[in-house]
């Protein structure tokens, strides 16, 4: 341990001294109610004398500007008492969704990068160095969306850290967005959706065994239910049960609401409710013909056995692959590709606006803007043309209107009385 060798009293608030492993005097002086410790950088005691005079005056000068730093901090220091607060934050109801989003983003890419940079130091040239560091680890140019929350995250800690005075607002850094711009979605065309779901069907009736052919089955259901709900295909999807399932009806109709529990989006945002396309009716009177022994708790897509399967991405792909329809001009095309023609569809068919869609779908209005902004013109078609079409395109017809046959009002009944009578249709 280092040993006073030593010290002189140039003023209350003022002193330097020598230490035993230190070659140079040392000043400590007091500003306001904070200590401040700098080496005078010179071994002679009258030229130590005036340097610590001349610091003294300085740091009273900057304080009484408000161009006072009281002391500089590592920025892996900083960032953690940030992540604290956001915790915390969370923890009483009063964070926001995102932090989730920052607090991963500083754990797993600013920490680990700028962790022992004291935050002073932290420049445009090593913001630079960042982004490439970044784009090493990601294996990738990153999203604009993912360097704005990354930004984001990393602004929270500039800002603290001029509120603790561990730097000047003339040293904040301007962050920059060099993200990728998004790209248009791999989407089905109406005619295209089609032809998919009729090789499913025929894949079906060409099955060997019986529990491929229950799975191409199913595949045709969890299909026209992707695209009748917007819902995302894989863990959305999969974790449905028959109590998830909510109607409301008249006299001669029905309409069901679909609550999502879990998914990609839920554990930022809770549960969420959707509303079905009325052809929904049509895969639910087809689930319910072969599954009649349903409980509330079994899941919606499963196999007569009771088991799911994780194999129908499998069929699906080979269906796509067979009718040469696996490739498009924005990429490969898949079951999560349903999801993306459904929001196409509806922007194109003018039905909703940007803000209910993106609630239907629990994504943001800024995403829908960034990969879907091939469509948002036609939206606005009748007003840039001036012309009304009364056609309706065939999506309607095929995939949404429904008749309501006698058996289909007899299945409705069915449906009301189960759920008044134990919760689930």
């Amino acid at each position: 341990m280092a040993k006073i060798l030593e010290k002189h009293t140039l003023a209350p608030n003022l002193k330097i001294y020598k230490q035993s492993n230190c070659y140079n005097w040392i000043v400590r002086l007091k500003v306001d109610k904070t200590y401040i410790i700098r080496s005078t950088q010179t071994p002679d005691l009258p030229q130590a004398i005036a340097k610590a005079h001349r610091l003294l005056i300085e740091f009273e000068i900057r304080f009484e500007t408000n161009n006072f730093v009281v002391e500089s901090k590592r920025f892996a220091f900083i960032a953690e008492k940030v992540i604290e607060q956001m915790k915390v934050a969370k923890a009483t109801g009063t964070g926001k969704v995102i932090y989730d989003d920052y607090i991963g983003a500083l754990n797993k890419y600013h920490i680990p990068f700028f962790g022992d940079t004291h935050i002073t130091r932290i420049n445009a040239d090593q913001l630079d160095d960042f982004d490439v560091w970044r784009v090493k680890q990601l294996g990738r140019i990153p999203a604009k969306s993912t360097v704005q929350n990354h930004n984001s995250a990393l602004q929270m800690v500039f800002d603290f850290a001029v509120r603790r005075k561990y730097m000047l607002v003339s040293q904040v850094p301007t962050l920059e967005n060099k993200g990728a711009s998004g790209s248009r979605r791999a989407a089905f065309s109406i005619d295209e959706y089609a032809r998919v779901r009729e090789q499913v069907i025929q894949m079906g009736k060409e099955s060997r065994k019986e529990k491929t052919r229950q799975l191409r089955e199913l595949l045709v259901d969890y299909m026209d239910f992707a695209i009748l709900t917007g819902m995302r295909p894989g863990s959305e999807m999969d974790n449905l049960t028959w109590a998830d399932l909510h109607p409301e009806r008249d006299e001669t109709q029905m309409r069901f609401y679909v609550t999502v529990r879990k998914g990609k989006t839920t554990k930022y945002t809770g549960t969420r409710e959707i509303v079905c396309k009325a052809a929904i009716v049509k895969v639910l009177n087809r689930l319910s013909e072969r599954f009649q022994n349903r409980t509330g708790n079994d899941r919606l897509f499963r196999l007569s056995d009771g088991t799911t399967s994780r194999e129908m991405n499998r069929h699906f792909d080979a269906a796509l692959e067979m009718i040469e329809l696996k490739n498009s001009q924005y990429g490969e095309r898949s079951l999560y590709s349903l999801r993306h023609s459904y929001i196409t569809w509806e922007l194109a068919a003018q039905n909703v606006s940007i803000d209910v869609l993106a609630r239907q779908c629990g994504t943001g209005i800024q995403m829908i803007e960034q990969h879907y902004s091939h469509v948002i013109p036609r939206m606005f078609g009748r007003q840039l043309s001036g012309i009304e079409l009364e056609t309706k395109e065939r999506v309607v017809r095929q995939f949404e209107d429904v008749t309501y046959d006698e058996q289909l009002q007899q299945r409705i009944n069915e449906w009301a009385y189960n759920y008044k009578h134990r919760g689930y249709i």
